[in-house]
Formats: C-alpha cells, sequence, structure tokens
C-alpha cells in the first residue's frame, strides 16, 4: 500500500497537507495523529532530496504556499520538521527557484501586521537559520546585482532584538554562520554594527544567548582580531565571568573555547599579558572535574582482571607515514603549512585523522573522550604558559601548593594535570622544583584514585624529558624512578591507568632516545608480561610503546636475550590475530619497525611475515576487484595494503641481499606483479607504499627487479604527473609523487646506461616537478635528485637541455643537507656539464659557488661515490675555456674562492 501510495503523483500533496494540518480527523487521537505528521514530513523531505526535479510544477507551488504553515503549528517538532522541508526545497530548486521565501520568513519572524504568534517566529526563524546553515554560498552569490546576504544580515540583526529569546538565539546563530571562513563581503562591510549589537547581547539573561554571543567573539576574534582588540579588557572580564557561571556547562565551555581559541591568534594572545592573573586561576578552576563526573569516576573499579567490553575497543586505522625523501628535510605541506602537535590524552581535542571515518557511535561514547571544560583550560594554561612562561607559572604557583596534598581526590587530580599543562612552557620556572615535585608524584602513582594515578602518569611524561638529561647521579635518582614506575603501572590493576603509563611511556622512550639501551632488558622483560597480561583493549597502546622504542634504541634491541623475549611475544600475538582484524594495522606498523631495529637478527623470524604479508595484499586486491563490479560486496580496507607494504619494506632493508632476494623468488603470487597492481591503485597511502617498497627493492635486490623493469618504469613514470594532483589538490598526491621521484633515482643510480629507452620521458616529467611553485619544496628537491642521479649513466642523453633545466635544478639542490644523495646527484649533473659546458652560462657563477660550498668532510666521506673527482674535472674544464679565470673566480665570495683554489689545487 504505501509503495502505491508513493507512485501517486499527488502523494507530496497529501504529505503537506498531513504537515502543515494540526487538527486531527475524526476517529484519530492527537498522538496519532502528531506520528502521522512526523512520518510525512520526513517522507516529504526524502522525496524532495531525491527527487525534486520529478515533481510536478503545480505539486511545487502547492507544497511551497502550504508548508509554510507548519512553521505556525504550536508543537514545537512538527515547526521543526517543516522547517527541514523548507531548507530542502530550497537546497535543490536554489534560491531563485523560491525567491520569496526569505522575505516570507522574515516577515513571519519580524511579526509584520503585529499578529504573528511566538510560536510561528520561533519557527519561521528556526527555518531561516536552517537555510543559512545548509546555503551560505548560494546566499553570498549575486542574483541580477543583488545578493540574499545584503537584504538578510539587517533582517537578522533586527531579529537579535525579538522578546522571544529562541528567536534572538537563532537569529545570532545564523550571524555566525557568516562569519566563519569564508566571511561575505556584506558581513565584512557590517562587523561593526554586529559587534556592537554583540555588546548588547552580552547582558542577555538568557543562557542559549549568551553562549551564542561568546562563540561569536570566537568567530570575530579569527575573521576580525582588530576589532578585539581595542576592547580586549572588558571581554576578558565578561568571558571569565561566563565561564565562573557554574550552572550551565554549555555556558562555561563556550567562554572557554574563546581562551583557547584566541590563544592560536598571535594579535589576540600578545595581548593577554596583563591580564594573566585574572585570567589563570579560571583556568585552573575549570579543570577540576565536574560533580557527575566525579560521581561516574568514584564508581570505578580495578577492573584489570575483567574481560575487555567490546565498545571499549576503538576502531584502529593505520598511520599515514612521511614521504621517503632523498633529500635530508622532513616532508612538510605545501606552502610550508605547520602542523600542529598534540598535547597528550590528558586534554587533546581528537579530531579525526586524515582519511579517518568516524565510526565511535558503535562503541558508544566514553565521557573521557568529550571535548569538555576540563581539558578546554587545560589546553589553554598549556598555550598561555608558551608565551607567558613567568607570569603562568607565578600565578599557579599557589594553586599548586594549596591542591597538590588535598584530601580530596578531585583537587590533587586537577593540580596534576596544571603542573603537566605548564611542564613545556614553564620548564625554566618549574625546574627549581622539579626534584621535591618529582618525589611527590612518584608518590601520587600510587593514590587510591585510579584518575589520580592516571593524570599522574601523563605528568610524568611530560617531565621525562628532563629525567632524562640529567647527569649518571640525578638519572638514578629521578629518571629511573620514573621509569620504573610507568613501567609497574602499565600492569597496574585499572586499565585506564595502564593504558596512561604505557601512553607516558611512549613520551619517555621519545624523550630518552638511545639513552634508554642501558634500560632495554628491564623495559623488555615488562613489555612481555603486558602481551601475557593485556586484552584487546590496550594492546594496541602497548604495539606503540615496542615500536618507539625500537624506532629510538635500534640495534641496541638487537640482542639475543631481549629478541628471545621480545619476539614469541610478538608471534603468539601474530598467530591469533586473524587477517580481518583491524588490529592487524598497529601489529604490522610495530613489526615493521622491530624488523629494522633488529636487522640481521629478523632473519629467523622473516619467512611466516613476509608470506603473509603477500597474502594480505593478494586478497585485498582480489576483494577489490570483485567489489569494482559487484555493489554486492564491500569495498576492502586499503591500509592492510599500507601496513603490508610498509613491513615488506622494513624486512626487504633489514635482512642481507641473499636472504631479501630468497623471500623476493619464493613469494607467491609473484611479488613484483603484486606491486606493480599497488603502483596504480587508486588510494594515495597504498601508492604512497608502494613506491617506498619500489625503492627499496631497487637498493636491496636490484638484480630481481630489472626482469620486469621496463613494466615498473611505466608505472612509475606516470605517477610523475603533476596534472592529475594539482587538480585533486589533495596534499597526499605530492607524497606519492616524492617516493616515485625517489624509486626512480634509485632505479638510475644501479640501472645506468640502461635508463636510455625512459631518458625523455623521466626528463619530461621531472622538469616539470622542478620548475613547478604549486609543489611542496621537497618535491623540487626530490625531482632534481632523481635527475641528478639519471645523469650517472645518460648524461649525453640529457646534456641537449642543461640549458633549460640548470637553474632550477641548482636552486633546488642547494636547499637540500649535504647527504650521499645529494652527493650522487651533483656527480651525475656534473657529467651532464662536462658534456655540454657551454649551457652553463647563465648560472656558472652560481654553480661554482655551490661546488664552493661542498664540505670537505662531505667530498672525502663520499669517496668514489661522490662528485670530487667530477668537480675537480669540469673546474680544470672552465679554466681552460674562460679567458680571464681568476678573474672569473674573483667574483665569487673571498672564501669560496679560497675554498676552490686550495681543495682543487687551481
Amino acid at each position: 500500500m504505501l509503495k502505491h501510495a508513493k507512485s501517486s503523483p499527488d502523494i507530496s500533496n497529501y504529505l503537506v497537507y498531513l504537515c502543515a494540518n494540526s487538527s486531527p480527523p475524526p476517529g484519530l487521537d492527537a498522538s496519532d495523529y502528531h506520528a502521522a505528521r512526523t512520518a510525512a514530513a520526513i517522507m516529504l523531505k526524502n522525496s524532495i532530496k531525491s527527487s525534486y526535479k520529478n515533481i510536478p510544477e503545480t505539486n511545487k507551488s502547492h507544497i511551497r504556499s502550504t508548508i509554510v504553515l507548519g512553521l505556525q503549528d504550536p508543537n514545537p517538532q512538527i515547526r521543526n520538521y517543516a522547517g527541514n522541508v523548507i531548507t530542502e526545497i530550497v537546497r535543490q530548486g536554489g534560491i531563485l527557484g523560491w525567491p520569496q521565501i526569505l522575505s516570507e520568513l522574515s516577515s513571519l519572524v519580524g511579526s509584520v501586521g503585529g499578529n504573528v504568534s511566538a510560536e510561528s517566529q520561533d519557527g519561521a526563524m528556526g527555518a531561516l537559520l536552517k537555510i543559512c546553515e545548509d546555503n551560505k554560498r548560494a546566499l553570498d552569490k549575486s542574483y541580477q546585482g543583488q545578493r540574499p546576504i545584503e537584504f538578510l544580515l539587517p533582517e537578522l540583526l533586527s531579529f537579535t532584538s525579538n522578546a522571544n529569546a529562541k528567536v534572538r538565539t537563532k537569529a545570532l546563530a545564523s550571524i555566525l554562520v557568516f562569519l566563519k571562513d569564508p566571511v561575505p563581503q556584506a558581513v565584512r562591510t557590517n562587523v561593526d554594527r554586529i559587534f556592537a549589537r554583540l555588546l548588547e547581547l552580552a547582558t542577555d539573561t538568557n543562557d542559549e544567548v549568551r553562549i551564542l554571543v561568546c562563540k561569536t567573539f570566537t568567530a570575530i576574534a579569527k575573521a576580525f582580531p582588530e576589532k578585539i582588540m581595542p576592547h580586549i579588557g572588558g571581554i576578558v572580564d565578561y568571558i571569565l565571568s561566563q565561564q565562573r557561571d557554574t550552572r550551565c556547562a554549555e555556558l562555561a565551555i563556550a567562554a572557554g573555547d574563546f581562551f583557547f581559541d584566541t590563544c592560536d591568534i598571535d594579535e589576540i594572545r600578545r595581548q593577554y599579558g596583563p591580564y594573566i592573573s585574572k585570567i589563570v586561576p579560571v583556568l585552573l578552576e575549570g579543570m577540576i572535574y565536574s560533580e557527575d563526573d566525579q560521581a561516574r569516576l568514584e564508581q570505578e573499579a580495578e577492573d584489570a582482571e575483567e574481560e575487555d567490553r567490546e565498545q571499549d575497543i576503538k576502531p584502529q586505522f593505520a598511520t599515514v607515514k612521511g614521504s621517503r625523501l632523498a633529500s635530508a628535510e622532513p616532508a612538510s605541506p605545501a606552502n610550508g603549512t605547520a602542523v600542529p602537535g598534540k598535547n597528550g590524552y590528558a586534554y587533546e581535542d581528537d579530531d579525526l585523522s586524515e582519511g579517518e571515518i568516524d565510526e565511535d557511535d558503535e562503541y558508544g561514547d566514553d565521557p573521557e573522550d568529550q571535548w569538555n571544560l576540563r581539558k578546554c583550560s587545560a589546553a589553554t594554561l598549556d598555550a598561555l604558559a608558551s608565551e607567558y612562561h613567568e607570569a603562568v607559572f607565578d600565578a599557579t604557583l599557589p594553586y599548586l601548593k594549596e591542591n597538590l596534598t588535598h584530601q580530596d581526590w578531585p583537587r590533587r587530580e586537577a593540580a596534576v594535570l596544571a603542573l603537566g599543562a605548564v611542564a613545556e612552557g614553564c620548564m625554566e620556572f618549574v625546574y627549581p622544583h622539579l626534584p621535591d615535585l618529582t618525589r611527590y608524584l612518584l608518590t601520587l602513582l600510587d593514590d587510591s584514585t585510579p584518575v589520580v594515578r592516571q593524570i599522574t602518569c601523563w605528568a610524568l611524561g611530560r617531565y621525562s624529558a628532563w629525567a632524562s638529561h640529567l647527569d649518571k647521579a640525578g638519572k638514578q635518582q629521578y629518571f629511573e624512578p620514573i621509569m620504573d614506575g610507568l613501567l609497574q603501572h602499565m600492569l597496574d590493576k585499572n586499565k585506564k591507568v595502564q593504558q596512561a603509563a604505557a601512553s607516558a611511556f611512549v613520551v619517555l622512550e621519545e624523550k630518552a632516545n638511545n639513552q634508554l639501551t642501558p634500560y632495554c632488558s628491564v623495559i623488555v622483560q615488562q613489555f612481555g608480561r603486558c602481551f601475557a597480561s593485556y586484552q584487546d583493549r590496550n594492546i594496541y597502546m602497548l604495539y606503540d610503546c615496542v615500536q618507539t622504542l625500537a624506532e629510538h634504541v635500534g640495534p641496541g634491541l638487537a640482542r639475543p636475550e631481549l629478541v628471545e623475549i621480545l619476539m614469541p611475544a610478538l608471534i603468539g600475538r601474530w598467530q591469533r590475530v586473524v587477517d580481518q582484524s583491524r588490529e592487524m594495522f598497529p601489529l604490522l606498523e610495530c613489526l615493521a619497525y622491530i624488523a629494522t631495529a633488529l636487522g640481521r637478527a629478523f632473519a629467523p623470524f622473516a619467512k611466516p611475515f613476509f608470506a603473509r604479508c603477500i597474502s594480505l595484499i593478494q586478497h585485498n586486491l582480489e576483494d577489490g576487484l570483485t567489489a569494482s563490479s559487484n555493489f554486492n560486496f564491500d569495498v576492502p580496507d586499503k591500509d592492510f595494503l599500507v601496513t603490508s607494504l610498509d613491513l615488506l619494506s622494513a624486512i626487504i632493508q633489514a635482512l642481507d641481499e641473499a636472504r631479501s632476494m630468497d623471500l623476493v623468488a619464493t613469494a607467491q603470487p609473484n611479488f613484483f606483479t603484486l606491486l606493480a597492481y599497488c603502483m596504480k591503485d587508486p588510494n594515495n597511502d597504498v601508492r604512497q607504499s608502494a613506491y617506498a617498497l619500489l625503492g627499496d627493492c631497487a637498493i636491496c635486490v636490484f638484480p630481481q627487479l630489472q626482469t620486469c623493469l621496463a613494466a615498473v618504469l611505466e608505472i612509475a613514470i606516470a605517477q610523475l604527473d603533476l596534472n592529475e594532483v594539482l587538480a585533486e589538490e589533495e596534499t597526499t598526491a605530492f607524497r606519492v609523487i616524492n617516493n616515485a621521484c625517489w624509486a626512480c633515482g634509485e632505479i638510475a643510480m644501479r640501472q645506468g646506461a640502461g635508463m636510455g629507452p625512459f631518458v625523455d620521458k623521466l626528463l619530461q616529467k621531472l622538469a616539470t616537478i622542478l620548475f613547478s611553485d604549486k609543489v611542496p619544496e621537497s618535491l623540487n628537491e626530490n625531482a632534481a635528485i632523481a635527475l641528478g642521479r639519471l645523469g650517472l649513466g645518460s648524461s649525453d642523453q640529457l646534456a641537449p637541455h642543461l640549458a633549460t633545466f640548470a637553474p632550477p635544478f641548482l636552486q633546488s639542490l642547494r636547499k637540500v643537507d649535504w647527504t650521499d644523495e645529494k652527493g650522487h646527484a651533483l656527480k651525475g649533473f656534473v657529467k651532464i656539464v662536462l658534456d655540454n659546458p657551454e649551457a652553463m652560462e647563465q648560472c656558472l657563477h652560481e654553480f661554482f659557488g655551490d661546488i664552493a660550498s661542498a664540505p670537505t668532510t662531505f667530498l672525502t666521506s663520499l669517496q668514489n661515490d661522490g662528485p670530487y673527482e667530477e668537480f675537480q674535472k669540469v673546474l680544470m674544464l672552465y679554466k681552460g675555456i674562460i679567458p680571464d679565470f681568476n678573474g672569473f673566480l674573483h667574483r665569487l665570495s673571498p672564501a669560496q674562492e679560497q675554498a676552490l683554489r686550495q681543495i682543487y689545487s687551481l
């Protein structure tokens, strides 16, 4: 019957009638009729969303004229649904499809005629808010010389004076929509009016309005900091008064977010100096758990022996790795965009990672993961401490003295949180107190309240850098107890404390670096106990501990007694984890670090790991092909490919050439066939890892790679095309090209003159990258290095084009550290110059300067692989070509001329 009704051309008229008519028909009670109207509104919205173009024009006109009546319904839910329908009509039909709706809604909100009920005003304002949220860009477009926002903004400002608090709130929320980037010109022109109105609304008696006032202050600060600064003193006082309002948690958070967000705005953050003594005490009070949270936390038991609940185990995602850079510089986004650091679990705002899908709803919401006033206050204190070091510490110290030993655990916990928050910014001023503070924090590791032990672990991690750089006696007194305390509490009776201790230990590993090598035995033994004890919930953090240790102590883990503890534990987990488990991602990542650290000691374990990675890749590719042609099959998770490829890379690099070649030769299906498929995969992360593996194969198993070199190089050369990457504006795609450049360079190093058939294509692609100012500098540099390496065996083919690419080549390579890769590139480049010395006329002076800048240690360390001999040859060549060679050298700086004469006997 429903299917038949949906096929009727008049179904939309029937649905809109139900939405707009509040009187139930005879024989139907009010609750049943309300349910029918709700269902009708949802069906109508979905119908408009899916098939608006197919609805007859007469029906559309009827819907538009009737649905507005639903905004006047006494039931707020129906008014909300009617607003959803109106918004969907505007979204599907465009502003010009219903041009009068904005004025109609404005008339209702403004009660033109004076007889519009408060409910109708609220309904109309709700619809306007939805239209603003869903059609921001459309409202700022020009239609016959007019922009809807120019009409709408003055209306919204006037509505903020409405007697109905709900209307005021929604009007201000609508204005807030347009204060976020990109800000329309109409808003920029009227920002002074908006700011003035905001100052008037600041004293509104309604909490919801003041919440929006705080949020709007924040938005104006981000978009127009110059409007905030003249009023900073009054705004600071106002925001602090709202943050102190304990009656409304949402208001306090909105106020706290003002300080948190504006700490990222240099102009405003630098204005906070005179107000630090006011701001910090309010932040400190905001860091105490709320009464509801205190009650919840006091119910938590020592649960280490209990089985994990499924909702406690969050989804796992593969870590996105950086590019393989032939240069020594770290991978960086285009235009030098900075990547924000993380503060650790205590107050990290857990935004989703790149490419991550929010699946947490399946697992339940953990209150500890939610952004709240406590986290906001702590993060703000951290940010302010980084700017106002001594002032923040002076304002914090009395609170620490009063509360670190407080009998109430919420006060103790908040004080430890504060101490950890100021760790980086106030280290100079905390330093004299650290011996006493550390001794006291170590006692708090045994606090009876789990959450205090938890935050203490985090705080000790924040101060582990100090302890790790003490002298031998200091390490014994402070570093070793911190390390032992964290290790012991990785087996705490409470799982959250275990997790906090493991997280803090990762920080300690990073700070202490290879200074942990003497302690590896103690550490690995405890890791082994954790593997035996941990269930699924904390095993991921344990993998992080293991891989971070491997990363920082490297070969220090290869001692037989450590291998005998660590590898059986990892193998036991490896055998337990099924191929489809998301635990496979962190496990594969961990094993990649272990393989790199153990090197040759990994050989006895390599074969089964290698074979399973091949199997994982094969099945994932097969499932992907099936899913592409059959919609009933789910697309497989590409993270399986990424992590498997990364472990294969690590294994090939770790073993000697014979063992690596044997693993590649015996792989089933064919290793390079699978790799070629991965190099063409549509997923950027997969291709990035595939090209990293290709480069590692060039270094470690080149004889086998040679057998399929032509096919592989054709795929790699196609990957170097910038056009597609620049069109999709994906920074991850640049990392793919980086790795492809690097891999081509490694292949060229070994293939030598055999690169001949590919030189012209490679030159075209690499030169395009070299000349581009729309890519990250690291990509320009890697293209230059690949091109220089290509010259090692193909200088004669590249020489005719030297005049074109020499200037950008030298410019890019000048930014690269003096590494082996730079040496190889320069050696190849000089070979090209020797084949066409006249082509260097435009940049010969700069070229001589670059040769002179090469450090002696760099030239001698590379021996025959380096460019010294070629530098000598090219200098002598130009000495014979340039009539006044001495005069030419005098144009260099005195230091450069002297270096050339001394090193090369000129």
